[in-house]
């Protein structure tokens, strides 16, 4: 496969296994078992950590180096803004955009008239913000590379995230089903919830092909946007209190199953 073939996979991928895990409303009558909806949640946490570390601040470090003349002291300073203003990023989301959470029953954001599905729509496409800028950023920094290690090692954080939206699209689609009352109204919301993926993965991915002196900096707001929602929104709704040891169980695995990725393939 071409590098531009393996580009426009990564970015389908990140959508599709949203639109997979979101048909899973025509197999299931009730909604996600609150056991399961942790292991889920775990699992994406961990997915979110280990792309951040592997795929995220050690590239935006390495690559600093190169912009700093391999002064190491210097090298760090493109995570560590990068990555706080990737939260701050998140934060200013969060007060902007009316969004209503189920984890914790809690209505942020602007206030609105909107309807509740509306709003849990919402929250979950703010969540995918960060996804698709980090799967953008990193195929723009293998285009301008050029290897094409580079581009599957990008693939890897693609399949990575595509693998946690599976179960995140199926925990959207499935609570709408009862808010809308019908499979396919909840299917289509589901699935739409993560169409902003490929979107932002377009914009990020133009931003670090060719503007390559911005790419550490955007890895690394990539990777401080995705640990905001990590422990805003996954951990607390995962109610680790209540089932521990299966949402700390789901961390480790998605942590170790996007650890292997990037390994194998970058």
């Amino acid at each position: 496969m071409s590098n531009e073939g393996i580009v426009a996979l990564g970015f389908s991928l990140i959508f599709l296994f949203t639109c997979a895990g979101s048909a899973t409303v025509y197999l299931f009558r009730g909604e996600i078992s609150p056991k399961l909806n942790t292991l889920f949640l775990g699992f994406a946490a961990g997915v979110m950590i280990a792309a951040t570390i592997w795929s995220l601040l050690l590239p935006s470090m390495e690559g600093a180096l190169e912009i700093f003349d391999y002064n190491k002291y210097m090298s760090v300073l493109p995570a560590a803004v990068g990555f706080i203003v990737g939260g701050l990023f998140l934060v200013l989301l969060d007060k902007v955009i009316p969004h209503f959470h189920f984890g914790t029953d809690k209505e942020e954001g602007h206030r609105s008239n909107f309807q509740k599905t509306t709003k849990f729509f919402l929250a979950v496409t703010i969540h995918n913000i960060p996804e698709g800028i980090a799967a953008g950023v990193a195929f723009g920094a293998a285009a301008s590379l050029g290897e094409h290690s580079a581009y599957m090692s990008a693939l890897g954080l693609a399949i990575g995230l595509g693998l946690q939206n599976f179960p995140e699209g199926a925990s959207v689609a499935l609570p709408m089903k009862n808010l809308t009352g019908s499979k396919h109204k909840a299917f289509l919301l589901g699935s739409f919830s993560g169409i902003v993926e490929p979107i932002f993965a377009v914009l990020g991915y133009y931003l670090s092909a060719f503007v390559s002196e911005l790419q550490p900096w955007l890895l690394a707001f990539a990777g401080g946007a995705m640990i905001f929602v990590v422990a805003e929104d996954l951990i607390p709704d995962a109610k680790l209190a209540e089932h521990p040891h299966l949402g700390t169980w789901g961390v480790m695995i998605g942590f170790v199953v996007m650890m292997v990725l990037d390994v194998v393939l970058g």
